[in-house]
């Protein structure tokens, strides 16, 4: 009986160090798809850039304001005070 018992716990052990290796070896991820990193968002259209901090945003999403004819393009609320103050 403590014989069969041995065994049993050495086989989990082996099993559990096999899918170890089998894991680093192959690059598995436990957790299935949530686990996978995501994509990079696929950004279409015009980019501007935000003439306060120089990041780059879609058009679409940039917030805007028209001064002297010109359009402003700005990343955050917090560029647009900027400008506003500078």
């Amino acid at each position: 009986m403590v014989i069969v018992l041995l065994r049993l716990i050495l086989f989990a052990l082996v099993a559990y160090a096999v899918s170890l290796f089998a894991r680093f070896f192959f690059g598995l991820k436990r957790g299935g798809p949530q686990a996978r990193p995501q994509e990079p968002r696929q950004v279409r259209g015009l980019m501007v850039k935000d003439e306060v901090c120089g990041t780059y945003v879609p058009r679409e999403e940039a917030l805007t304001e028209v001064r002297g004819g010109v359009e402003h393009y700005f990343c955050s609320e917090e560029c647009r005070r900027k400008l506003k103050s500078g």
